[in-house]
């Protein structure tokens, strides 16, 4: 048993007692925790994973080990590909990433808040995209010693909103055309940082006039496959995704994935275990924050099965993949995307959770082998 596997272990009675009675103490330990956890996780080397070749998938003629991987924010650095390619993951995602660095949010004593709901099988972050800008992922990617069927994914974000924002995000996707990144996840959707009015769970005009710069300025200069793959909310309005995905093909993405986080903290309230609902409580009002995990089951599902069946009556020309993010626990929840058309899955909170069921056999468990 490694230093981590044996942590998680350790960790799971005093996890319970401290979100189920101390809601400050809780997010002060586990903010700084999960950093010291991450640190030691993408450093350890356990023994290689094999799954079998029946798993393995190739999209935009990318081959993927399996179709499951680590979402976005688990390795902000861009360290942790080993780790991954020993887990026998089906890619390695880095960032999110922007184009300057990012201290990400602080308050209250607490950088990058951050607090699990262990009983509900959810967490809640404030985070605030902290990372070493782009250029130094691009650096710490370019080190990698890549492995068949674990490819490495990038995500991505703009600094802000305006012209000069976006332009320094297509310049970026130029710089990551030039290294060994073979797609980038594009995310349009962070709840912890401003999104200055953008209404990121309908088509606001503002949201489509970035869609389009990003597709004049760099989907359709592209000189190499670099496939791009939006990623939206979790609170994204169901009835707006099959205009959605004639644009996102029109403009010439290759995927969609829902999706991130959700502040719609009524309804997340509603799966949270009585106990943890005066934790939940004070970090929504706190810091307010995005919540991932079990809460965010349904929702990914009913939104990436719209996309799928809409994407099936568009039989686009150009190869393009729906991609579900959101409440990923057990084979059954891939299983159950997958037979409707789902083609890659990431998971964060059921990472953690099945990291501390089963350590660094939790991708071999997962897929029941």
């Amino acid at each position: 048993m490694t230093f981590t596997e044996l942590l998680a272990k350790i960790d799971v009675p005093i996890r319970k007692f401290l979100v189920h009675n101390y809601p400050y103490a809780s997010c002060f330990v586990y903010s700084y925790a999960r950093k010291f956890f991450l640190n030691r996780l993408v450093n350890e080397k356990p023994e290689q994973i094999q799954l079998p070749s029946e798993l393995k998938r190739t999209f935009w003629g990318i081959e993927f080990r399996s179709p499951l991987f680590n979402a976005a924010g688990m390795f902000k650095s861009g360290k942790g590909y080993e780790l991954a390619c020993r887990q026998s993951a089906g890619a390695f995602l880095a960032g999110t990433a922007t184009s300057k660095p990012r201290f990400g949010n602080y308050r209250d004593g607490i950088l990058h808040p951050f607090v699990p709901y262990p009983v509900s099988k959810s967490s809640s972050n404030w985070m605030g995209l902290p990372n070493p800008g782009v250029r130094k992922v691009f650096d710490e990617l370019q080190q990698v010693q890549k492995q068949k069927g674990v490819p490495i994914g990038l995500s991505l974000a703009a600094d802000g909103n305006d012209m000069q924002d976006l332009k320094s995000l297509c310049e970026a996707l130029f710089e990551a055309e030039k290294t060994n990144i073979d797609f980038i996840e594009l995310n349009e959707s962070c709840p912890n940082v401003d999104h200055s009015g953008l209404d990121l769970t309908s088509l606001d005009e503002n949201f489509i006039t970035r869609l389009e710069y990003i597709s004049k300025n760099f989907l359709q200069k592209r000189k190499r496959n670099l496939p791009v793959i939006l990623k939206l909310s979790n609170d994204f309005n169901s009835k707006f995704v099959p205009t959605l995905l004639k644009i996102l093909i029109d403009l010439q993405f290759d995927g969609l994935n829902f999706g991130n986080t959700s502040t719609n903290y009524p309804e997340c309230k509603s799966r949270i275990f009585q106990k943890e609902l005066n934790t939940f409580d004070f970090f929504t009002r706190k810091f307010g924050g995005g919540v991932s995990g079990f809460p965010l089951k349904d929702k990914s599902y009913n939104l990436t099965s719209t996309a799928s069946n809409c994407l099936k009556k568009i039989n686009p020309q150009r190869e393009f993949h729906i991609v579900r993010t959101g409440g990923i626990f057990n084979f059954e929840d891939y299983q159950k995307s997958a037979e409707l058309g789902v083609s890659l899955f990431q998971w964060f909170t059921g990472y953690f959770e099945n990291f501390t069921n089963f350590g660094h056999k939790l991708y071999q468990k997962f897929f029941k082998i």
